[in-house]
C-alpha cells in the first residue's frame, strides 16, 4: 500500500479505521506510526468521532472503557489506566479536564499531573511545584494555533490561611507548562487573575482553548478563564440572582461551544449562558 498510494491518501483511509486498527498500524512502519501519532492526525480523526470514556469497579478492579461513536458494543476498546496515573490512584486524583483525545489527571498530595493520550496510549507525568502555604488549582487545554497541549497553574490564598500571610503578593502566583518544552514559565499575558479569589474544583470545563473555573470572592461568585492561546486571564460578571447564590448550588457545563451556568436542587431562576 505505501508504495503505490500517495501518503496524503493514506492518512485520509485511516482515518475512517476505528482506534483498534490504528493502534495495530503504528507496528507497520515508521511513517505510519508517526501519522498515528502526529498531533495533527489526532486533532482530526477526533473531530470526526465522538468518543465517551468509562470508568467503572469490576469487584476489586477498576477498569475503563473507551466507546467510539454510537456503536458500541461494537467499538468498545478496553483501556488500562497508565502506570503513572495508577500510581497516583491511592491519593485519589481527579480529572481536570479532556480534549483533542487527551485526558489530564491531578493529584496534589503527589504534586504530579499526568496527560494521557488515549488513542496512543501514550502518557506524560508532570512534576507540579506547589506550596504548603497556598492554594493550587489547574486548568488544562490545547493551543488552538501550535496544538500545544498546556497546563496553568493558580496558586491562591485559602480561606483557611487568609488571615496570616499577605495578600498583595504571591511568589510564582502563574505558571504555564507546556508538553512540546515540558518545563514551567510564566504565562505570555500580564493580567493575573486576583488573589482573594476561591476556587472551585468539580464543575471545570474548556472550550475551544479557553479553560473556564468557578470562583468565589467575598461570597460573590464568578467565573475566571484562561486562553490558551493568548495565556490571557479574564473575568466572567453573573447574574445577581447567580452572583449571590451558594458554590454548592450553582453548576457550570457546556453546551456546543457555550457554556451554561445553572442552579442546583432550587427552584429554577434562570440559566445563564456565555459564548
Amino acid at each position: 500500500m505505501s508504495d503505490h498510494i500517495p501518503f496524503e491518501i493514506q492518512s485520509e483511509i485511516m482515518n475512517m479505521f476505528p482506534v483498534k486498527s490504528l493502534l495495530r498500524f503504528r507496528s507497520v512502519c515508521k511513517a505510519w506510526r508517526s501519522l498515528v501519532e502526529s498531533s495533527d492526525f489526532i486533532t482530526h480523526y477526533r473531530s470526526q468521532q465522538q468518543h465517551l470514556l468509562v470508568s467503572y469497579h469490576d469487584r476489586y478492579e477498576q477498569k475503563n472503557v473507551l466507546i467510539v461513536d454510537d456503536t458500541f458494543p461494537q467499538q468498545k476498546v478496553s483501556l488500562s489506566f497508565p502506570v503513572s496515573v495508577k500510581e497516583m490512584l491511592k491519593y485519589d486524583p481527579r480529572i481536570i479536564s479532556s480534549c483533542h483525545g487527551l485526558v489530564c489527571f491531578y493529584c496534589d498530595s503527589a504534586r504530579k499531573a499526568v496527560i494521557w493520550n488515549i488513542s496512543v496510549r501514550k502518557s506524560v507525568a508532570v512534576f507540579v511545584p506547589n506550596s504548603v502555604i497556598y492554594e493550587t488549582t489547574l486548568g488544562f487545554g490545547v493551543c488552538r494555533k501550535t496544538r500545544d497541549p498546556k497546563i496553568v497553574k493558580i496558586r491562591y490564598i485559602g480561606w483557611w490561611r487568609s488571615l496570616d500571610i499577605n495578600s498583595t503578593y504571591i511568589p510564582s502566583q502563574v505558571e504555564v507548562f507546556t508538553l512540546s518544552t515540558g518545563a514551567w514559565r510564566s504565562p505570555f499575558g500580564r493580567n493575573l487573575p486576583r488573589t482573594s479569589a476561591h476556587y472551585y474544583h468539580n464543575d471545570e470545563v474548556v472550550i475551544d482553548g479557553v479553560f473556564y473555573w468557578l470562583a468565589t470572592d467575598s461570597n460573590t461568585m464568578l467565573i475566571v478563564s484562561f486562553d490558551m492561546t493568548s495565556e490571557e486571564f479574564r473575568e466572567i460578571t453573573l447574574p445577581d440572582d447567580l452572583s449571590q447564590t451558594h458554590c454548592n448550588r450553582i453548576s457550570m457545563s457546556y453546551l456546543g461551544n457555550s457554556l451554561v451556568v445553572d442552579t442546583i436542587n432550587m427552584p429554577l431562576t434562570g440559566i445563564y449562558v456565555y459564548g
